[in-house]
């Protein structure tokens, strides 16, 4: 037995337990963190065509963070007894987050993953949709599919993420035009005769 009400309050984590155990109800924090700092979203230099551009930085425990800011070249934040120590950091979360929003937009979101990552510093790139798209482990996964369809002669969908070895998911018939299969369905299904599917037609019922 798993409801998904069940599921969803297991899901609050530490929200669910700060409430219970402080007997107050959390703020909202948008893509930030409540007992981590910095944990969240932070805005970086644009992409090459102007676009905004993100990514999550997750630094989660004290030497994290001390690598972070050396990744930074901001070694003065990591000495600064105010957020030497997490605590001290959610503390002073208002002082050091706008700190770091400007430090994070002075480079691109690849530059900072890839020094970031050779740090070992956790982060990962909040990608736009064509991304997604372009992501090597998204395409070698399959989950795009591409289609012969009348509307267009390569018609690229997103693909079932269910993947079964010995009953794999079939992609033998594109997806229907409105309104495609619909004789077939009610004769099928309903018995319907050529007669009673015009006058169907003609009550503009289907």
């Amino acid at each position: 037995d798993m409801a998904l009400l069940d599921t969803q309050v297991a899901m609050l984590a530490n929200l669910g337990a700060n409430c219970l155990v402080s007997g107050k109800v959390p703020r909202r924090m948008g893509n930030a963190h409540q007992n981590i700092v910095p944990y969240q979203v932070f805005e970086v230099a644009p992409r090459a065509d102007g676009g905004r551009d993100y990514l999550i930085l997750a630094v989660g425990n004290d030497s994290q963070y001390a690598k972070f800011c050396e990744v930074a070249g901001r070694p003065d934040l990591a000495a600064d007894p105010r957020y030497v120590k997490n605590a001290d950091r959610v503390r002073h979360r208002a002082e050091l987050v706008p700190v770091l929003e400007q430090v994070m937009a002075t480079r691109s979101k690849a530059d900072w993953l890839a020094a970031l990552e050779a740090a070992k510093v956790p982060c990962g790139p909040i990608n736009s949709l064509d991304e997604v798209f372009a992501d090597p482990q998204v395409q070698a996964r399959g989950m795009v599919s591409h289609w012969q369809h009348p509307l267009r002669a390569d018609l690229r969908l997103v693909s079932s993420p269910i993947k079964l070895e010995k009953t794999p998911v079939r992609a033998d018939r594109p997806p229907p035009q409105l309104g495609q299969h619909t004789d077939d369905v009610l004769a099928e299904v309903l018995g319907c005769d050529a007669d009673r599917l015009a006058e169907l037609r003609r009550q503009q019922v289907i």
